[in-house]
């Protein structure tokens, strides 16, 4: 009686496992992207209030009050666990508008918190840490500030395209055949306040990134009236002029070197992606396809996503781009947040544009830069993809279709195996699991560059966050000088050397929030050998320092970087007595870009650290910001402050602050685009004793094979023998025999 009892309040009543899978699932909805309504709701309410005298982006002044950007205002920690835990109500849903207040004696910018969703009624202002205000000339530039640019690049045209004409056959404006564009670079000038870009000319062809034509020329549009922008500086073939006027006189004088580009050769496909050259694999048959011979195994219900014991949710952040929050693997929380914070490529070279290019991409919307994926290329094809709206720069949602995937797929390794010899030709047993993951993946294309991030999520209880580059490569033109700064790859261009930095946000709670940090590291012992006391033992041994506080834990580039990096619940043991935790492990060779404290580094102080620890601060969100890029002088968002108070770190809520990057100095193999192979780059968050064993042996896609009595293999699996459809119809077979030639068939090596 008491056993039916038990058993009906089991039935009647959900398990804890149950009620935190609905916890988590209702969740996710909190850290979604503001959906097409939501964001016209923000608009029209925003619009609504006179106060703010809102008028359309597209408006040609810029003396206007507008709105940059509208995006999901995420909720504070400490609310969102409410729901996430306890399975409270969810905090209002909320967004951040960005303003820019053009028409007003002391232009600014100021960011609001506007809520409650969908039917906002209310904003207040949003401060940063240390109330830095945000400075006008750090905003990004606009589509319409950039119509204006183009207005007066047509009015330096008009003075020099003879000079472009004769050097590069090529001219700028009012044109229908060769024809030229531009790249503008940033930061713009060397000082908070200023406004003032390098501007480069290029051959407006296919893949024109890689066409620089020796011509730059620096603007001061700081102004907001347009007709006082005015033309700081020119540069034409390695030689500066003041003015426009300077660079026209001297040059029909025949005062300055001239140059001379080739004739532009229309069948020549140096910038394209047309196939040239020869390949010894079959073109008349496509290569090997992903397929799901019975259907998917993962599941997504908005941005809720579970996976062999995975689960989490997901958003894409307009400025800084994929980001995964409430990391669950069997119900356990491992982090509350992994986030992209930042991408950053700083430059070196010859040419004005070259020196100053510091490009720091989410000044760039780097996470709205997210366009659509290509089945079969980008993505799988069975991949599940998912459209993406972002509002920045415009007076209306944005449509970015397919611009997210989801898919599982084989790596084509086993995720472990073992061949148990026995040593007389045969064998004991043979035991493996395939190695099948989940991947979320994105894309950014800022300008000429292409990321591809990836979270990827192993069957085992690990985690993988991936960046490859790929696209074009900076490229500026070609001067002897130039060499020392990257490779000729074109006859009048230099690839740029360049270093790439990726900065994430790693909010790890570990079998709860209360967490501790330690680094391992190996250090050799020198003993009496016990059984042989006439001799030693050198070994190594296991050497932990438990890091006390922010500063200790803040590890700087050229320093010793330990290899094993461990967060740890001090309160919670594993089967066995360890500490549950799990660590970072890097797959990065990055470097600092520019020494601690020079002009553009402190808008990118995380840059000097692969690895900071702090504790969580509800102002310390985000590692950058949309205006860095602008002012990185003096930065709205300074990461430095988060460990300046070098707060205690032991048994604390804790945040890691993970830096990875490459150097790339561009080669010949770079045309037309850098290609992904060595371009990858991330980190791992692995379990450290926080099972008690391997979580993949609950994979039902095991397979055990054994000699049976006869001697005969016998196959253990729990899946299917025969897969289905689009693969082979062969059922798996395992002979396991080790095959011993005929001495007949040996050959001797004095025979070869």
């Amino acid at each position: 009686m008491w056993f039916w009892t038990l058993l009906l309040v089991s039935l009647a009543a959900p398990t804890t496992s149950s009620k935190a899978r609905e916890w988590a699932h209702r969740g996710a909805m909190m850290y979604a992207d503001l959906n097409p309504r939501e964001m016209y709701a923000v608009r029209d309410y925003l619009y609504s209030c006179s106060e703010l005298g809102l008028t359309s982006a597209y408006d040609k002044s810029l003396m206007k009050n507008s709105i940059l950007l509208i995006l999901l205002h995420v909720p504070r920690k400490q609310e969102a666990l409410r729901a996430l835990d306890r399975g409270q109500a969810k905090p209002p849903r909320q967004a951040c508008a960005v303003v820019q207040f053009g028409n007003q004696t002391k232009p600014n910018v100021t960011e609001y918190i506007v809520g409650p969703l969908p039917f906002p009624s209310s904003y207040q202002a949003k401060t940063f840490k240390g109330d830095r205000p945000i400075s006008f000339e750090s905003r990004p530039v606009t589509v319409v500030e950039y119509e204006h640019l183009n207005t007066i690049l047509e009015k330096v045209a008009s003075k020099v395209n003879k000079i472009l004409q004769e050097s590069t056959g090529f001219t700028y404006g009012n044109c229908t055949d060769r024809c030229l564009t531009y790249t503008d670079i940033a930061p713009r000038g060397f000082a908070p306040g200023e406004r003032r870009t390098w501007i480069m000319l290029q051959k407006f062809v296919e893949g024109f990134y890689m066409h620089p034509v020796g011509f730059e020329i620096l603007i001061n549009h700081k102004d907001l009236d347009p007709e006082n922008w005015t033309v700081e500086k020119v540069w034409y073939n390695g030689q500066y002029f003041d003015s426009v006027d300077e660079l026209v006189e001297k040059y029909d004088k025949g005062m300055i070197n001239k140059h001379k580009l080739p004739v532009h050769d229309e069948e020549d496909p140096f910038s394209t992606y047309m196939p040239r050259g020869h390949m010894n694999t079959q073109t008349n048959i496509h290569g090997p396809q992903l397929v799901e011979p019975q259907g998917r195994r993962f599941q997504v219900d908005g941005n809720f996503v579970e996976y062999a014991g995975w689960s989490f949710a997901y958003r894409v952040c307009s400025l800084a781009g994929l980001q995964i929050f409430d990391l669950r693997f069997n119900g356990e929380r491992i982090a509350y947040e992994v986030s992209l914070q930042e991408a950053i490529a700083f430059y070196s070279g010859d040419t004005p544009a070259a020196m100053q290019t510091k490009y720091i991409d989410s000044g760039w919307a780097m996470g709205a830069s997210d366009y659509e994926l290509a089945a079969g290329i980008d993505c799988p094809e069975i991949a599940q993809f998912v459209d993406l709206h972002h509002y920045f720069d415009t007076d209306k949602p944005v449509r970015y279709r397919n611009a997210l995937c989801i898919f599982e797929m084989t790596t084509g390794i086993p995720l472990r195996r073992h061949f148990d010899n026995n040593f007389e030709g045969g064998y004991n047993f043979f035991g493996g699991l395939e190695n099948h993951v989940l991947v979320i993946r994105t894309t950014s294309t800022v300008y000429n560059y292409d990321y591809i991030w990836d979270f990827i999520f192993y069957q085992n209880g690990v985690m993988e966050s991936r960046v490859s580059a790929t696209g074009y490569i900076h490229a500026t033109f070609f001067t002897e000088n130039g060499l020392n700064y990257g490779s000729k790859v074109y006859n009048y261009v230099l690839g740029n050397l360049h270093t790439h930095l990726i900065h994430y946000k790693v909010d790890l709670d570990i079998a709860g929030r209360d967490n501790s940090f330690e680094s391992i590291e190996l250090k050799y012992v020198n003993f009496t050998n016990p059984w042989s006391p006439e001799h030693t033992i050198l070994q190594s041994k296991l050497h932990r320092t438990q890091h006390q506080t922010e500063r200790s834990a803040a590890f700087q580039f050229g320093e010793n970087f330990p290899k094993y990096l461990h967060f740890y619940n001090p309160n919670q043991n594993n089967k066995w007595g360890h500490k549950k935790g799990y660590r970072i492990q890097f797959n990065s060779h990055a470097n600092s870009v520019l020494p601690r404290g020079w002009k553009e580094e402190n808008g990118i102080s995380w840059s000097r650290y692969p690895l900071a620890v702090t504790r969580h601060k509800d102002n310390e969100v985000t590692s950058s910001s949309i205006y860095t890029q602008n002012d990185p002088w003096e930065p709205v968002v300074s990461f430095e402050d988060f460990i300046r108070n070098n707060e205690n770190i032991v048994n604390q809520d804790l945040v890691a602050w993970v830096t990875v990057g490459f150097i790339h100095i561009p080669h010949s193999e770079d045309i037309p685009n850098t290609a992904t192979p060595g371009n990858t780059v991330g980190f791992f968050l692995r379990p450290f004793n926080f099972f008690d064993e391997d979580p993949s042996l609950a994979s039902r896609s095991t397979v055990i094979v054994r000699p049976d009595e006869n001697g005969q293999p016998k196959v253990q699996r729990w899946t299917p023998e025969v897969i289905g459809h689009c693969v082979t119809d062969e059922p798996f077979f395992y002979n396991g025999e080790i095959f011993n030639p005929p001495a007949s068939c040996i050959v001797q090596a004095t025979d070869v």
